[in-house]
């Protein structure tokens, strides 16, 4: 059984259809990878499954349970965490109380204050700093915490390249491939092709909030990957046998 399962999803701002149909899984401690480019869809089919925008139709379902219904925090406590697009941390608080928000839940399992300063050094290092002085990366790196205490079932990664340097990005995806090898099932939704391949399972890439590529990360040519991203059709090379 899938430990998230999503089927013909929609998902509306006023009169827009943000995401049209979409439907995914999440097997136990998979990663899967959505991609697309700005406007596909990708970080409101987050809030969906997040419970922060609420779908005009369609179902979600958390270990063969509906939550498509219910509010963001009952989905956390339900095992759904997210990261956020731009980190959103409190400025005011201290790194290590930022992290500590992460714990309303009191779900039960691995990650723990200890676990996070183990995964991320640097954060251990600046524990007593207020979350507004941090570098957009340290930011990220607290994000990630932040929603690892909440012991996730499913862990959605809101765009963890966006603003950051290349050097940062590279770090901060060497933890999520550490994470999700400890057993933690990933969503994870990127513009940097390269970056998600290298952590994904499978790839699934969305246009104008449809789902046009479906398959297994290994072995996936990139370019096949790009056509999709940029709604690319390409014609049929002609036989030369037929001139």
């Amino acid at each position: 059984m899938s430990v998230l399962e999503v089927a013909g999803l929609e998902v509306r701002y006023g009169d827009l259809t943000a995401v049209d149909g979409v439907a995914l899984s999440l097997a136990e401690g998979e990663t899967l990878a959505v991609l697309g480019a700005n406007g596909a869809g990708k970080s409101t089919l987050l809030a969906a499954l997040a419970g922060t925008h609420l779908p005009a139709s369609g179902q979600v379902l958390l270990d063969g349970e509906p939550v498509t219904r219910l509010p963001a925090h009952r989905r956390v406590r339900r095992g759904i965490a997210l990261v956020p697009e731009g980190r959103r941390i409190f400025g005011s608080l201290s790194v290590e109380e930022n992290l500590l928000m992460g714990r309303f839940p009191k779900r039960d399992g691995p990650w723990d204050l200890r676990a996070v300063y183990d995964m991320f050094p640097l954060v251990a290092e600046m524990k007593d700093r207020r979350g507004g002085v941090l570098s957009g990366g340290q930011q990220q790196a607290v994000a990630i915490g932040r929603a690892l205490l909440a012991n996730p079932r499913v862990l959605l990664l809101d765009e963890v390249s966006l603003g950051l340097a290349p050097t940062v990005v590279a770090q901060l995806y060497d933890a999520v491939r550490r994470i999700t090898a400890e057993g933690t099932t990933a969503l994870v939704v990127e513009q940097d092709l390269d970056q998600a391949l290298s952590v994904a399972d499978r790839v699934q890439c969305l246009l104008g909030g449809r789902t046009v590529l479906e398959a297994p990360a290994a072995g996936l040519d990139r370019d096949t990957v790009a056509d999709a991203y940029f709604g690319i059709t390409r014609s049929p090379r002609p036989d030369p046998t037929e001139a």
